[in-house]
Order: structure tokens, then sequence, then C-alpha cells
């Protein structure tokens, strides 16, 4: 049969054009279509150099025109261009002078995961590095109260003639949230579209400037959200926190599938087992493992993936995040360090993704 090149043009809309809100083929993206037999062959470009992207990009062709054409051979090849030396060049983006974008992820809820979030932004802040967080826990934000900002309001600035907010910053760290838009009593009832277009505008729309680190706390699950960050941020990568119990580690493997796969192709930094074991204060030497042991560090040893830290279960840090004072504050305390400890191994990855 003959393969339409229009139709395959119009399948790939889908594919956002990474650090952008737009697609692919909008952005001017997708260069050339060949088709010889049943073979067809698309060259596209995307305006980062990052190789990860560069590869989700090729698989999401791939999947989008075999998805098409069953019966094709598809192959795909995504190169890196500057913007400014394409005919069709975007606007400069909001996350255009962000070196890297991590994801704090998990496969369920309540594993502390935010908590994870909020004090490695503290350790990379105490580090000397510039950092952002964004709160894309649209339906359960806890940034505001973590970093005691509560009530706190982005004011709207213009910026190229488009208005933009700008973000709050706490300790040193630029904070978005929908938390700050919204009462705490207010539940957020929104349905997937509304949601994802939420986090968009609180992505895009904010204006970082130049940071070292943008940290995204994700919400627990792998839905809509995820996905629509996967495919419009370009991720340096991911960490996993899970728990050590069984429930939990199977929610977080699922949390890894989704960034591994094909598709989507994040690179994992690392996993974080939260709540590995229980101290108490009054016997500091104690450990006490009620949710398991090594859970964490054993899932991370079945993936092949590096194992970043055990953060214990201790009355301080719920304290501390419950005051709007991260632990990670105080770099020389046991928790302070932990996470110090976590924050260089993200470094560490992060160059040698650069």
């Amino acid at each position: 049969m003959d393969f339409d090149k229009e139709k395959i043009v119009e399948a790939l809309r889908p594919i956002n054009m990474p650090g952008t809100s737009q697609d692919l083929v909008t952005m001017g993206g997708v260069r050339k279509v060949e088709v010889d037999g049943r073979r067809i062959h698309i060259e596209a470009v995307v305006f980062t150099p990052a190789l990860n992207m560069r590869r989700k990009v090729e698989n999401q062709i791939k999947y989008l025109v075999e998805k098409l054409y069953p019966e094709a051979e598809v192959s795909a090849a995504v190169g890196s261009e500057k913007p400014q030396d394409d005919p069709i060049a975007p606007i400069e983006t909001s996350i255009s002078r962000v070196r890297h974008i991590i994801a704090i992820a998990s496969g369920k809820g309540g594993v502390g995961k935010s908590t994870v979030a909020a004090n490695l932004a503290v350790a990379l802040a105490q580090a000397g590095y510039r950092v952002g967080l964004v709160d894309a826990d649209i339906y359960g934000p806890s940034m505001p109260i973590m970093f005691d900002v509560e009530g706190a309001m982005p004011t709207a600035v213009e910026q190229d003639g488009k208005d933009m907010m700008t973000p709050i910053e706490a300790y040193g760290i630029k904070l978005q949230s929908i938390g700050f838009f919204a009462r705490p009593d207010q539940a957020m009832a929104w349905r997937g579209a509304m949601a994802t277009k939420a986090l968009q505008q609180m992505v895009f729309e904010t204006q970082w400037g130049e940071l070292d680190y943008l940290l995204i706390d994700m919400p627990p699950g792998t839905g809509d959200v995820h996905l629509t960050l996967t495919g419009s941020l370009p991720l340096t990568g991911a960490i996993i926190v899970t728990t050590p119990q069984n429930v939990a580690l199977n929610d977080a493997r699922r949390g890894i599938e989704l960034f591994l796969n094909k598709n989507i192709h994040v690179p994992i930094v690392g996993l974080i087992e939260n709540m590995a074991y229980f101290t108490p204060a009054e016997l500091p030497q104690n450990r006490y493992y009620i949710f398991g042991r090594s859970g964490g560090k054993a899932l991370a040893a079945d993936y092949k993936i590096p194992f970043l830290g055990e953060i214990p279960l201790v009355q301080s840090i719920r304290e501390a995040s419950d005051a709007g004072r991260p632990v990670a504050l105080d770099g020389e305390t046991p928790m302070g360090r932990a996470f110090s400890d976590i924050a260089a191994k993200v470094v560490e990855f992060a160059s040698r993704e650069a």
C-alpha cells in the first residue's frame, strides 16, 4: 500500500518538543519523511543536546508511525539543533537557563517523597547550587507548609510581552506550587487535562532564571501528569523514593518501569529508601526495622540502579517539616549529613549526564 506522508506527519503531533509545551510538528522539528516501498524513515531535530531526549523522541516517532501503519518498517533519526539556527525558532522558554531537571517520584503516596524532595533541594542549595523546586503534586501540594510560606502569592511580571510568574523564595530556593493559588482546605477537583494544563503553566510560565537544578516533586502513581512532564521536559534523570515494605516496593517497581519505558527513556539517578528504620530520640544508637529491612537496596540491585541512601524514621524530620524548616538546613546533624550525601551523588550523576 502507499503510505501518506501528510498522515505520517500528523501522527507525530502528540510528541512534545522537549523544553516547550508545544508539539514537535508545530515547532518545525520534523525535517524529512522518506517512503521507499514498505520502509518509512523520519528525520527530526530537538532543541536540546541531551542524548536521552533524542532517543526518547526517536522511540516515540517509531511507536506512533508503527501504530498508524503496522505493516511498515519504520526508522527514525533525531539530531539536536540550537533554536537560533532553526527557520522556525522557538522563543526562549522559562527553563532555557536550567542546567539539570530532576524528577522525584514514587509509585504510591505516603512514602515521604515530598519530604525527600524538599530536603534534597535544601541540601543542594546548602552546597552552593542555584535550586528551584516545583510542587507538581497537584492534588496534595505540601511545599508551602514545608517551607513556611503558606499564604505567599507569586507576583505577575511581563517578559517579552508575555505574562510570567515570579517564584516564591525560601532558604535560597525558588518555589512554585499550586498550593500558592488555593486555600488550604480547597479540594483540587480537576480532571486529568486540567491538572496537566495547570502543571505546564507552573513550569513554563514561571520566571526561573539561571538554575543549576530544578527539582520536580511528582504526584504519586504513573498517570497523566507523569506522561506530560516526561514528554515536555528535558529531564536529566529521575529519583525513586520508597519505603522498605513490599506494598511500597511493588509500586516503586511501576515507577521505575515508567521511566525505563522505551517511549519515555528517562535515566534513573537512583533509589532512596525512606523510613528505613526507626530510631528513638532517647536511644539514638538503636535501629528498629518496623517496615522491613533493606527492601529498597534489594530493589535497586534488581534493576542495577544506584542506591542513593537510607533515611530513618525519626521524629525530628516530621517536626521540622511541620514547622517549615527542613532538617537539611542543619548540615551538621545526622539527618543533614544524610541528605548532603544524597545531594553529592545527584551532583555526580548530573555531571556525567551533562
